[in-house]
């Protein structure tokens, strides 16, 4: 089984993509537009640390409180936006990627909002950095599938793509667990299926096959995750005796984006 799993990044044959967004705020003192180090650094990571390939565009908009004219509080929004924009070309970041730099102005507060008005208002100081991105390519390989079929062949893999983690965490998403509802449901349906939940990690130091844990702190990540797996799907009735489940650790990476290898997939042992 393994070593057929050790083929798979040479069998990409196709992707499809969607657009998703990822969203910065930065906050700024009251009457304020400038920067200090600390969020000058943690604007910049937030650009750098994704990769360049999946950027469509940068969209950098800026607000402030309700209190003031409306003229100067457009011209001290715009201000901020500006302030970010030239501190992300500062650093390298390609202007040509940085497609709007508007100022929005005040953002108003109802007028039945009377708990934690000051916080509120600092909340509303800030510029809000979105990230146009493309999505993660899916996979299409021959062999793999994005949900369980009737008709199976042993060694099918089922790769979902919404099975994926946070790093170093084993805990199972919303959008997972909803995923997990349809294998659950079809896996009573089809009776006859038995398979084996492969949780897999990525990014690990060279001397390490397998990762830690955050939450028992205990390297074993990948077997943590097939198990989350394994007793959600339990959890929902499917039978034990047709489930197992195996970490592999960083052994079966699939070569693209790590975020594929933060990944639990399902592969068919028995018909």
């Amino acid at each position: 089984m393994l070593r057929f799993l050790k083929f798979l990044p040479l069998l990409f044959i196709g992707f499809t993509y969607a657009q998703e967004e990822a969203v910065k705020s930065v906050y700024f003192e009251f009457d304020k537009y400038s920067l200090d180090d600390k969020q000058a650094n943690e604007v910049v990571e937030f650009i750098k640390n994704t990769d360049s390939t999946r950027i469509e565009s940068v969209e950098i908009f800026g607000y402030t409180d309700d209190i003031g004219k409306d003229d100067y509080n457009f011209i001290l929004s715009t201000n901020r936006a500006n302030t970010i924009q030239c501190k992300l070309t500062e650093n390298g970041i390609k202007s040509k990627i940085i497609v709007t730099i508007e100022g929005k102005g005040k953002i108003l507060i109802d007028d039945d909002i009377l708990d934690n008005l000051p916080e509120k208002r600092s909340k509303n100081r800030r510029v809000d950095i979105v990230m146009n991105l493309k999505e993660l390519p899916k996979l299409v390989l021959p062999g793999v599938y994005d949900m369980l079929q009737k008709d199976h062949v042993v060694g099918d893999h089922i790769y979902l793509e919404n099975i994926l983690f946070d790093k170093g965490s084993s805990h199972l998403l919303s959008k997972a667990k909803t995923e997990l509802d349809k294998v659950a449901l079809l896996s009573l349906r089809y009776k006859n299926l038995e398979f084996e939940i492969q949780g897999h990690v990525c990014c690990t130091p060279p001397n390490q096959k397998e990762a830690i844990d955050k939450d028992t702190k205990k390297r074993q990540l990948s077997i943590n995750r097939a198990q989350s797996v394994y007793k959600y799907l339990a959890f929902r009735r499917v039978p034990k005796n047709r489930m197992t489940f195996k970490g592999y650790g960083n052994t079966v990476p699939l070569g693209k984006e790590p975020e594929y290898d933060r990944r639990v997939e399902l592969v068919i042992t028995k018909i």
